[in-house]
């Protein structure tokens, strides 16, 4: 999959950016995929999460408090976005501190799921933004990315490919 890294300005504000990944071929983002795979069957979270949203980057920032931290590997800041925290729809997303979120894609957490492993469209979101965020450290390290002075945006190489997809 070509993609790139874009900002979602109806969601960023002046305490969060809120940046997603546009798939090149389809133009569509992992974010509106999130939305229209779990709009039926999870209306009332979605809507909570798109408040969340809106919260996160205009009024609060990203408080810890609103994400599962700790989901992907250490150092590499993938976590889940919940409206509640006993609710079942899970957004994985990359957290960089109080000022800036890429949002990936989820799934509905059953029941009979006791982790993210047991269920392939979870365990799909999860290691696709573990690769992500390895290659931005790795394009960052290497000077083709950085963070801008308040640490609200990415400047530089935002297109990726992955083939393990």
């Amino acid at each position: 999959m070509k993609y790139r890294i874009v900002k979602l300005t109806n969601f960023s504000g002046k305490e969060a950016s809120v940046y997603t990944i546009k798939d090149l071929s389809t133009n569509e983002t992992l974010f509106d995929q999130f939305i229209k795979n779990n709009l039926s069957s999870s209306s009332r979270e979605i809507k909570n999460i798109l408040i969340r949203l809106q919260t996160i980057g205009n009024e609060t920032g990203a408080r810890e408090h609103f994400f599962k931290i700790k989901e992907g590997t250490l150092g590499d800041g993938v976590c889940a976005l919940y409206d509640k925290p006993k609710s079942k729809l899970r957004l994985y997303c990359i957290r960089y501190g109080m000022n800036l979120i890429i949002l990936g894609n989820g799934a509905p957490k059953s029941k009979q799921i006791r982790t993210f492993q047991d269920d392939d469209k979870l365990t799909e979101a999860n290691y696709f933004l573990r690769r992500l965020s390895k290659e931005i450290k790795d394009r960052t390290t290497a000077g083709e990315i950085c963070f801008t002075n308040d640490g609200m945006d990415l400047e530089g190489n935002l297109n990726f490919y992955d083939d393990e997809n």
